[in-house]
C-alpha cells in the first residue's frame, strides 16, 4: 500500500490551455452542434471526419512554411517509425487531403461540399477564448469557382450566428486577387517595406520576401506607420479578379447581406486567392481581446500545392468557444431546459429490489428515469427528484409492491394519479 502525502500543489492538473467540459456546459456545446448539423443539411453540405494527426509535410506545404502555425505553433511529435506527425492546427488541409486522396473530383455531385466539427490544436498564448486545444468547426465547398458559391458561403455563415439570435455581427471582405495579381502586389509591397523593414519584428523581417503580405496581418507591428500607408491589394486585382469579387459583393447586395470591405484583410494562411473575409462580434461596449468570431476564404492554389487536381475551393472555420463567448456577450440563453420523466422514491429493500428492475423496463421504453442510490430518507430523495427537474415521482414500499398500486405525483401541480405498478410503464407509453 503507498500512502502518499502530497499536497494539493502536486496534484495533477490539466494541461496549460486545455480545458474540461462539464455536463453543465457540455449540453450548450451538444445544443449548437446538434443545431448547426440541422443547418449543415439545409446547405447540402455532409459531414467528413479526418485523422486528430496528419503527416508534418502536408501542413507544411498546405498551411505555408512562412506561418506562425508552422512556424511557432504546431504540436509535432515522432512516432516510432520515425516519422513526423502534426497534431492538426487546422481543418482545411485535412479535408482537401482528403478529397484528393479519394478523388473527390470524380464523383457525380459536384462540388463537393463538406463539412467538419472537431478539436485542433496549436501552441499560443493563453488569454480568454483562446486555447491550445479548441473546437473548430468547418465547411470546405470544392470543385466550382463562381461568385454565387462564394455568396452562398458567406450567406451561410451569416445565417448560422444569427440562427443563435446573435445581432451585433459585422462581415468583413477583401479580395486577395489571383496568383497573377499577387505577384505583382507582393513586389509592391517588398518596394514599400524594405526601407523600413529594420524596424519591424523579425518575424516580418523573415517575411519580406518569402510572404510579404503577412507583414500587414502582424500583432506586434501593426499600428506602424507603414502598414497604416501600405499599398492595398485592391489596387493591383487584374481584371478578372476585379470583376470576381464585384459579382460576389452583387450577389451580398441581392441577398440583403451588409459588408465592410478591408483592404489589409489578407488572412493568415498562405492558400488563399481571391474572397478572404471575417465575421467580427460588432459591439462598441465590448472590451475582451476576441473580436473575430471566424473566418476563411477562397484557395484556388492549395490543391495543386498537395499535388491534387487543378479544382478549387472555398470555406471557413469557426470557433465553438468564440461563438458560446460572444453568446455570452449578447447574454443569449440556449434552449436546453434538460426535461426528466420520473423519479423513483423507494422504501426498504425489497422496494429497492423491484425499482431496479422496473427502472429497466421504462429506460428500455424511452423513460428518462432514475432511482436513489444512496440509502436517504424519503425526504432526501424528494430533493434529488426536485434536483433533477423531474416531471413525476412515485413512492414505492411494501405497501404498493402487496396492493400492485402506484400513486404518480405530478410535481408541478402537485396532483396526483392512482395508477396500477405493473402498468406503470404503459402509463408512459401512451
Amino acid at each position: 500500500m503507498i500512502i502518499s502525502d502530497k499536497g494539493e500543489d502536486d496534484m495533477i492538473k490539466i494541461p496549460r490551455g486545455t480545458q474540461d467540459i462539464l455536463p453543465e456546459d457540455s449540453v450548450k456545446w451538444r445544443y449548437i452542434e446538434n443545431k448547426l448539423d440541422e443547418l449543415m443539411e439545409i446547405y447540402n453540405y455532409k459531414e467528413i471526419r479526418t485523422p486528430i494527426f496528419e503527416s508534418t509535410e502536408l501542413f507544411a506545404r498546405g498551411v505555408g512554411d512562412s506561418t506562425d502555425v508552422v512556424q511557432k505553433e504546431m504540436y509535432t511529435f515522432q512516432d516510432k517509425g520515425d516519422r513526423s506527425l502534426t497534431l492538426r492546427p487546422e481543418g482545411t488541409a485535412a479535408v482537401v487531403r482528403s478529397y484528393i486522396e479519394h478523388k473527390m473530383q470524380g464523383q457525380p455531385n459536384q462540388p463537393v461540399k463538406l463539412y467538419y466539427n472537431g478539436p485542433m490544436f496549436r501552441y499560443e498564448r493563453k488569454q480568454k477564448g483562446r486555447y491550445r486545444q479548441f473546437n473548430q468547426f468547418g465547411v470546405e465547398a470544392i470543385g466550382a469557382e463562381n461568385p454565387s458559391i462564394d455568396a452562398e458561403v458567406l450567406a451561410m455563415v451569416m445565417h448560422i450566428y444569427q440562427s443563435f439570435g446573435l445581432k451585433h455581427l459585422k462581415l468583413v471582405i477583401n479580395s486577395i486577387g489571383d496568383s497573377e495579381s499577387r505577384k505583382e502586389y507582393n513586389e509592391a509591397l517588398v518596394e514599400h517595406f524594405e526601407p523600413v523593414i529594420d524596424t519591424f519584428c523579425s518575424d516580418c523581417q523573415s517575411r519580406l520576401h518569402t510572404n510579404p503580405m503577412r507583414i500587414l496581418d502582424c500583432k506586434v507591428d501593426r499600428d506602424k506607420e507603414a502598414i497604416k500607408n501600405a499599398p492595398r491589394i485592391t489596387d493591383y486585382l487584374n481584371d478578372d479578379s476585379k470583376a470576381y469579387f464585384e459579382q460576389v459583393k452583387q450577389h451580398l447586395d441581392d441577398l440583403n447581406i451588409p459588408y465592410v470591405e478591408d483592404p489589409n484583410l489578407v488572412r493568415g494562411l498562405d492558400y488563399y486567392t481571391h474572397t478572404a473575409f471575417e465575421v467580427m462580434m460588432d459591439n462598441p461596449n465590448y472590451d475582451g481581446a476576441i473580436t473575430t468570431l471566424c473566418g476563411g476564404g477562397r484557395y484556388n492554389g492549395l490543391l495543386q500545392l498537395l499535388d491534387g487536381p487543378s479544382e478549387t475551393g472555398i470555406g471557413f472555420a469557426l470557433s465553438i468557444e468564440r461563438l458560446l463567448l460572444a453568446l455570452e456577450e449578447e447574454d443569449i440563453e440556449l434552449d436546453i431546459e434538460s426535461k426528466f420523466d420520473l423519479f423513483i422514491v423507494t422504501m426498504g429493500e425489497e422496494a429497492d429490489r423491484y425499482a431496479v428492475k422496473l427502472l429497466n423496463e421504462l429506460r428500455k421504453n424511452g423513460v428518462k428515469a432514475d432511482k436513489d442510490y444512496l440509502n436517504r430518507k424519503i425526504k432526501g430523495q424528494m430533493k434529488q427528484a426536485d434536483r433533477l427537474n423531474a416531471k413525476y415521482t412515485i413512492v414505492i414500499g411494501d405497501q404498493e409492491l402487496e396492493n400492485n398500486s402506484i400513486d404518480i405525483k405530478h410535481m408541478a401541480s402537485g396532483e396526483s394519479e392512482k395508477v396500477q405498478l405493473d402498468q406503470l410503464v404503459d402509463y408512459f407509453k401512451e
